[in-house]
């Protein structure tokens, strides 16, 4: 499989995008004036408990004070995560109003809701990640060979008695340790062990809410997160993001730096791999799929929901079953790639077309489950129901590529559909009758967008003329060219 990622730097923000087989696969976007907080540390205070939640607000210096839960608060004395979090004692016995608490961001602030927060911190290195105060060495479960997890897990233990860590600190080993050596684990644990030294000290120091540790710019989280064996070429559109990276790939992964290039091309990076152009499309609410079916995702607050038509795909048949199957199969692979392009989460409910085979269901749900497999955030899949809908969750960290990238439409307030003109002159009509019986004046006058006013003089004339003579005052009209369609007002004159 061809894998590659690319990185396009600009004064105002930094652009990942990886890519497999030619096609967009995951797009991470960081502003420079409005770095993601995900994986940083502070020192917090506590400005508000709330018992009957089980939950606190912390300020941590954002905008919006974070949130944690009774569950994300180290229990005092506990040695591991599932001692301190089970059972989960009152939020009022483990903090105060006014307490100073060193936090971690664990989830993005999303719409109205601050940050996630919570107290049993991590740092990640390229193959491990530290927990410091716990005693747990885990490993990840992407990594299936049981011989291999047998080594890692023997060899990580050695290593971390040798530094005399095992009862100071947690790892855990990621993906990316797959294959390794004791040598390179010894080096990522020495490296964590000075990141985690730094921040100690500076909590030592601190007196007042403050970031501790922050996480590395995007492009180094990138080289430290997304780089597999299956990466076969790393391209750069900024000389010295270049230099930098191949910096962290002498210090830690020596065998990729032949693989890091500098583009020079005339057209953007991004353009000439048809980036621009998916992004773009993962704004929109249809997905048009090669067979001529279609899927309509719309993302609401609280859920996503993706509904799978058959469009103009009419099949090479006249079985319409076997239709509905490979458009459903094609669909359940298009949705885990928009999953991961458009960066959704939380509840996710697929409306496939209903199949009667019980066997093309459990295909097309392992379709899905497949796709899903080197899906990043963690997932959970329902099976499907009779109605052919799959219900699922997604790990949310950060927000999706719309809520960063666009902003609600100040015409439509976020419903995606506006007033016709019809509708809007009815309204207007009810505003004369209303106006007319509370004031005295001779006169009215009607101020609206120019499609509006054009119907009022065409097909509503009619209308108008009775209720002059129903009111007993003269209406007349102005286009107001910055109102929108559903924008009006009615006035004396």
């Amino acid at each position: 499989m061809s894998v590659e990622i690319l990185i396009n730097v600009s004064p105002s923000e930094t652009r990942v995008a990886l890519i497999e087989q030619g096609l967009l696969q995951q797009i991470y976007i960081e502003r420079n004036n409005r770095r993601g907080p995900v994986g940083n540390i502070y020192l917090g205070k506590v400005v508000r408990v709330m018992p009957g939640m089980q939950a606190a607000f912390v300020d941590i210096g954002l905008e919006k004070a974070g949130f944690i839960h009774a569950a994300d608060i180290r229990a005092p004395g506990a040695s591991s995560a599932a001692e301190a979090a089970a059972p989960t004692l009152p939020i009022d016995s483990l903090v105060r109003e006014g307490q100073l608490l060193v936090v971690q961001v664990a989830k993005e602030p999303i719409a109205s809701k601050g940050a996630r927060l919570t107290t049993f911190l991590s740092i990640a290195s390229r193959y491990l990640v530290c927990m410091p105060h716990d005693q747990h060495l885990g490993i990840s479960q992407r990594i299936e060979n049981e011989v291999e997890r047998e080594r890692l897990l023997s060899t990580l233990h050695a290593c971390v008695s040798e530094e005399g860590l095992l009862d100071r600190c947690g790892f855990i080993l990621r993906t990316a340790s797959e294959g390794v050596t004791a040598s390179e684990l010894q080096a990522d644990i020495r490296f964590l062990r000075k990141v985690w030294s730094s921040v100690e000290r500076r909590i030592s120091e601190a007196r007042e809410v403050r970031i501790l540790y922050d996480d590395p710019v995007l492009y180094v989280r990138a080289m430290r997160d997304l780089l597999t064996p299956l990466v076969e070429r790393i391209r750069i559109d900024e000389a010295h993001v270049k230099e930098e990276i191949l910096q962290f790939a002498r210090d830690f992964i020596p065998e990729i730096e032949q693989n890091i290039e500098l583009y020079q091309g005339e057209r953007p990076l991004f353009d000439v791999f048809g980036i621009e152009d998916e992004i773009q499309k993962a704004l929109s609410r249809t997905v048009k799929l090669k067979s001529g079916g279609n899927l309509v995702i719309d993302q609401n607050e609280a859920m996503t929901t993706i509904d799978v038509n058959t469009g103009a795909f009419l099949g090479s048949s006249n079985n319409q079953e076997e239709t509905i199957y490979k458009t459903n199969v094609e669909a359940a692979k298009a949705i885990a790639r928009q999953l991961k392009v458009r960066n959704l989460g939380g509840i996710i409910i697929i409306d496939f077309i209903d199949m009667q085979d019980e066997e093309h269901r459990r295909q097309v749900l392992r379709t899905l489950q497949k796709a899903l497999e080197r899906d990043p955030a963690r997932t959970r899949i329902s099976p499907m129901s009779e109605l052919g809908l799959v219900e699922m969750t997604r790990k949310r960290t950060r927000e999706s590529l719309q809520q960063m990238l666009c902003q609600e439409c100040s015409v439509c307030h976020g419903r995606g559909m506006i007033k016709t003109a019809e509708t809007v002159c009815y309204e207007i009509f009810r505003e004369i009758v209303r106006v007319a019986r509370a004031y005295e004046n001779r006169a009215l006058l009607v101020m609206a967008s120019q499609q509006v006013v054009d119907r009022l003089l065409d097909e509503e004339s009619a209308t108008v003329v009775d209720l002059e003579t129903l009111t007993g005052k003269r209406i007349s009209f102005k286009v107001e060219a910055f109102y929108t369609n559903e924008q009006f007002d009615v006035v004396m004159s």
